[in-house]
C-alpha cells in the first residue's frame, strides 16, 4: 500500500487549511478594527458587537491553526493512530468562544434596549460598514471552496458562517440607514439579534463536535461505496458490518465482514484479505483492520434452497433491514445468520424472539444460531 502518498495528500489538506486560515485571521482582523472604531465614534452597539463578531472569528480561525499542527504530529508510542482527533478539541474551543461572546454581547445589547444611546453615524462610516459586507462574501465563498476542496468540516463551516456574519453586518448597516432616513434607533435590538445568531451558531458548533467524539454514524453514501469496492474483488459474494472509527477528519480505520464461496482455502482467503485492504486502502483512504469471513454455502442445491426458504420466512416481516452470514453446518445440522432489525420498531427483542421461534417451528431437524446484529 502507498501510504506516503496518503501522508503527502494529508500534508497538502493541512497546509490548505492553515494558509486559509491565516487569511480569514487577516481580513477578520482588520474589519474587527474597522468596525471597533466606527462602533465607539458612533455610539452604536450593534457595530460594536458585529466587531466583537469578527474577532471571535480570528481567534477561531487562530485555535484552527494550533489544532491542525497539532493533530498533523505523527504517530507515538502512546497514539499509535496519530493525533487526528485533535482537530474535534479545537473545534470545542473555538464553539465555547463563539458562545461567550455570543452571552456577552446578548448581555450589554439588554443594556442598551434598557437604557438607549442615540447613535451618530457618518457617511464614511456606512461605506466602511457596507465595503465589510462584500468583503464578508467574498471571504465566505473562498474559505468555504477551499473547504469543500480539503473536504474540511472546519473551513466549510468558517465559510459558511462568514457568509452568514455578512446578512448579519447587512442588517446593521439597514439599521444605520434607517436610523438616518426615519431617526428610529434599532441599534440594541439589531444588536440582540446578532447577538442570538451568534449563540445559536455556537451551539450547533459545540453539538457537532459532540457527535464527532461521540462517534456519530458515517454517512450511509461512504459506506455504500466502500462495500461496493470491496464486493468488485471477483471472490466476495457479499460485504458486511462495515464499522470506521475517525481518529481525525479524513482519518478513517475500521473492519468489515466479507462473504465468500466455501470452497476457498486458507491461501486464497489471506491474499483475498490482503487485496481489499489494499484496494480500499487505494481509493478510499480507509485503513481496514480487520476482514472477518462469512462463508457460504456454494456445493448442495438442498442447502441453497434451504437458504431461500429461510430468508424468504425472515424477510415476510415488517422492520427486517438485512439476512446475512448464512452457513450451513451439515455435520451438526446448524443454520447460523444474522438478522438486522429496524431501531424503529418498537420492541426488536420481541419480533427477533419470533422469528427465531417461526424458524424453529418450520425447519424442526435443524438447530439454529441466530444473531441480532447492529445496523450500522
Amino acid at each position: 500500500m502507498d501510504t506516503p502518498n496518503l501522508d503527502q495528500a494529508q500534508a497538502n489538506r493541512d497546509r490548505v487549511i492553515i494558509r486559509t486560515s491565516f487569511v480569514g485571521i487577516g481580513v477578520n482582523l482588520l474589519l474587527s478594527a474597522f468596525k471597533a472604531i466606527i462602533g465607539l465614534l458612533s455610539g452604536s452597539i450593534a457595530v460594536v458587537l458585529d466587531a466583537v463578531n469578527n474577532l471571535s472569528d480570528a481567534l477561531s480561525s487562530v485555535i484552527t491553526i494550533i489544532g491542525t499542527r497539532l493533530a498533523s504530529r505523527k504517530p507515538d508510542k502512546k497514539h499509535p493512530l496519530g493525533h487526528g482527533r485533535i482537530e474535534y478539541l479545537s473545534a470545542m474551543i473555538v464553539a465555547a468562544i463563539v458562545l461567550y461572546a455570543g452571552l456577552t454581547s446578548l448581555v450589554e445589547s439588554v443594556k442598551k434596549i434598557l437604557h438607549p444611546e442615540a447613535a451618530d453615524y457618518s457617511v464614511w462610516s456606512l461605506v466602511i460598514i457596507a465595503a465589510a459586507v462584500a468583503a464578508k462574501l467574498l471571504l465566505g465563498r473562498y474559505v468555504k471552496r477551499k473547504g469543500e476542496a480539503v473536504n474540511s468540516g472546519s473551513l466549510i463551516a468558517s465559510g459558511s458562517d462568514a457568509l452568514f456574519d455578512a446578512i448579519l453586518s447587512a442588517s446593521v448597516l439597514a439599521s444605520a440607514v434607517i436610523f438616518l432616513i426615519f431617526h428610529i434607533s434599532l441599534e440594541a435590538w439589531v444588536g440582540a439579534l446578532i447577538s442570538i445568531f451568534i449563540i445559536k451558531s455556537g451551539v450547533e458548533m459545540l453539538l457537532e463536535t459532540l457527535d464527532e467524539l461521540l462517534g456519530k454514524r458515517v454517512d450511509r453514501e461512504t459506506l455504500a461505496q466502500i462495500r461496493k469496492t470491496i464486493c468488485q474483488e471477483p471472490k466476495v459474494l457479499g460485504a458486511y458490518d462495515l464499522i470506521l472509527h475517525s481518529y481525525g477528519p479524513e482519518k478513517l480505520i475500521g473492519s468489515v465482514h466479507v462473504e465468500v464461496p466455501d470452497t476457498m482455502d486458507a491461501i486464497e482467503i489471506d491474499e483475498l484479505e490482503r487485496s481489499i485492504a489494499e484496494r480500499v486502502f487505494l481509493q478510499h483512504g480507509v485503513l481496514l483492520t480487520g476482514i472477518g469471513i462469512y462463508a457460504q454455502n456454494t456445493r448442495d442445491e438442498e442447502v441453497l434452497a434451504l437458504r431461500s426458504g429461510i430468508y424468504h420466512l425472515i424477510h415476510s416481516h415488517d422492520g427486517v433491514l438485512q439476512t446475512h452470514g448464512f452457513y450451513f453446518d451439515p455435520t451438526t445440522r446448524t443454520v447460523t445468520l444474522d438478522i438486522i432489525l429496524d431501531y424503529a420498531l418498537d420492541d426488536r427483542q420481541a419480533l427477533f424472539d419470533q422469528i427465531v421461534q417461526e424458524l424453529r417451528d418450520a425447519y424442526p431437524d435443524c438447530q439454529f444460531r441466530v444473531n441480532m446484529d447492529i445496523d450500522i
